[in-house]
């Protein structure tokens, strides 16, 4: 996002903490809304230029969203919507793109309130190694001639009772609205999301054998100290690295496997 979308962001992001941090709010409730509002405006793309038009007054798109919105969402949207309309957006689409962002980050809230934000953290990430390891999964997922419905129905069978009902809902958000975004991707910003509750980084750590509780413990103080931030380990394990371990932080890998170092002496024999 560009400077005026991302102070608009910045400022709902902190409008969002203020509601969840009373904990009156029913944050799984808002997170809903929140959704239910940014497929609207995914959908509807002139009421969307309407509400992100920098020409015309705030207060005028903020009674624009209470008088479409008004009596279909709680009073806690509707004032953070309104908000929202009123700040500048480089583009409009950013603006359905931070909604969703908030939608998420709601329900991640309501986990966090029910000591439950590592299960969904854990959850989405053991999601993600499933696609990216079946082919015929992520086919069915993301097969823009299936209908939403479907999407649902095969993902109900596949989580429904087996993880907390926040995985669930933000996968399935994810599955039946992408926004252009492929699965992945989409997976990995919510894993993101999820640490970020906490202000954590997440290390996707990759080894040929599971790691130890003292050796987990270990990495996890190491990366702390190295990223001066608290580290949450997404764990994966593949015997293809041959021993030792890949660390990905973001886009920086730290590769200490032997499969690595094989590798290099290989190219320097070439050289």
């Amino acid at each position: 996002m560009n400077g005026a979308s991302r102070e608009a962001l910045v400022s709902a992001r902190e409008r969002l903490d203020a509601l969840t941090d009373n904990t009156s709010v029913d944050a799984a409730e808002l997170a809903g809304e929140l959704a239910a509002v940014t497929a609207l405006l995914d959908r509807e793309v002139s009421l969307r230029r309407v509400v992100t038009d920098p020409a015309q007054a705030g207060e005028a798109k903020a009674e624009l969203v209470r008088r479409v919105l008004g009596g279909q969402v709680g009073g806690e949207t509707l004032d953070l919507l309104s908000g929202m309309v009123r700040s500048r957006w480089s583009r409009s689409r950013d603006l359905v793109d931070s909604l969703e962002e908030l939608a998420d980050t709601a329900d991640l809230t309501a986990a966090q309130r029910g000591d439950a934000l590592d299960d969904v953290e854990d959850e989405v990430f053991r999601f993600s190694r499933i696609v990216s390891s079946n082919t015929e999964l992520r086919s069915a997922l993301t097969d823009r001639a299936a209908t939403a419905s479907a999407k649902s129905e095969l993902l109900r069978s596949l989580l429904g009772g087996r993880t907390n009902p926040v995985t669930e809902r933000l996968v399935a958000r994810l599955v039946t609205h992408p926004r252009g975004r492929s699965l992945e991707a989409g997976l990995e910003s919510l894993s993101t999301l999820a640490a970020e509750r906490r202000n954590r980084m997440v290390a996707t750590v990759t080894s040929a054998v599971p790691l130890s509780d003292a050796q987990k413990q270990r990495l996890g103080a190491v990366l702390a100290k190295l990223y001066g931030r608290q580290m949450h380990l997404n764990l994966d394990v593949d015997p293809a690295v041959l021993g030792g371990i890949v660390v990905r932080v973001g886009d920086e890998v730290i590769d200490g496997t032997i499969a690595d170092r094989l590798s290099e002496a290989t190219r320097r024999m070439a050289g």
